[in-house]
């Protein structure tokens, strides 16, 4: 059973009891290849072990079974490879709701970052109603088929997060935006989603940052999911990941996000994506994830 400590847990102790990792080596939504071997860069990078050494159990669901593009067909050229992706979601979705509904906590590793869609739908059948959203991004991942000028799903997840999975756009925040789509824009605007870009991370600084969005997103116990793209951080400390854009979150930055959420006592869900260990430099970017994880879960300093 999991296990959700007060404001202020004893010194070192993790506010997570019970963590459920489930992988998801999915490279559909992506133009480029190689994130479908992020679970098991993150898993190399000693995540059990790490977890256990802080005081929590840990129960490793594996992979789930994700096809190829080379044994798949594109379909719709404005979101490739769409059933597929959904299918696997699907599947995703279920796996995550018999999670929650045996009192544990989903640790969701990825693969691109189109798995959100089964994470979030799983978190909110299991709950009875949706999260509140943490999306800590480069992108906007706010598209649709419509307005991509991809077609990568990848791209899509938060519009179909809002639409089909009755995420409220009020409690949803995006954090480290740096480079978003022209229909991204527009579609942040109308629909009130609150959006911190890395101007706004200088200007307010990392801790002021979560502490709105937080007030924002959070509604007692479990009540957030955080959705983190390692290509939300600096390439220069995550160098891994398929789409780096200059001028990220930093190292510190990073983890004060992390620090803050697990500091609320809010968190019920997170999802590490896309990680792509052929770009990577001796495995730094799944490191990186493993530590940002610790700290989201509970590991302090003191």
């Amino acid at each position: 059973m999991i296990t959700q400590a007060s404001s202020s847990p004893a010194a070192g102790r993790p506010r997570v009891a019970r963590v459920d990792v489930i992988g998801v080596p999915m490279d559909l939504g992506a133009d480029r290849r190689g994130v479908d071997m992020g679970p098991s860069a993150i898993r190399y990078a000693r995540l059990k072990e790490s977890l256990e050494k802080i005081g929590i159990a840990v129960t490793d669901h594996g992979n789930l079974r994700v096809p190829v593009p080379e044994s798949a067909t594109v379909d719709e050229a404005n979101a490739k490879y769409f059933p597929i992706i959904k299918a696997v979601c699907d599947e995703l979705a279920v796996a995550v709701h018999d999670v929650v509904a045996h009192g544990g906590f989903p640790l969701v590793l990825g693969g691109d970052h189109s798995i959100a869609m089964g994470t979030i739908a799983g978190v909110a059948r299991a709950r009875g109603r949706a999260p509140g959203v943490i999306w800590v991004d480069a992108h906007g991942d706010i598209n649709t088929p419509l307005t991509s000028p991809s077609g990568n799903v990848h791209g899509m997840p938060v519009h179909f997060a809002l639409q089909e999975h009755a995420v409220d756009p009020k409690r949803m925040a995006f954090i480290g935006l740096r480079d978003v789509d022209e229909g991204e824009k527009r579609a942040i605007r109308e629909l009130g989603v609150r959006a911190f870009t890395m101007a706004d991370v200088d200007r307010l600084g990392m801790s002021r940052v979560i502490d709105e969005a937080l007030t924002l997103v959070a509604d007692g116990e479990h009540s957030v999911h955080v959705s983190f793209d390692m290509d939300g951080v600096d390439p220069h400390e995550a160098p891994g990941v398929g789409t780096p854009v200059r001028g990220g979150i930093t190292y510190r930055e990073a983890h004060s996000l992390m620090e803050g959420v697990a500091a609320s006592g809010t968190l019920g869900s997170l999802e590490i994506t896309e990680i792509n260990p052929i770009l990577d430099r001796e495995n730094r970017t799944a490191i990186l994830a493993v530590e940002l994880i610790l700290s989201a879960l509970g590991k302090t300093t003191l």
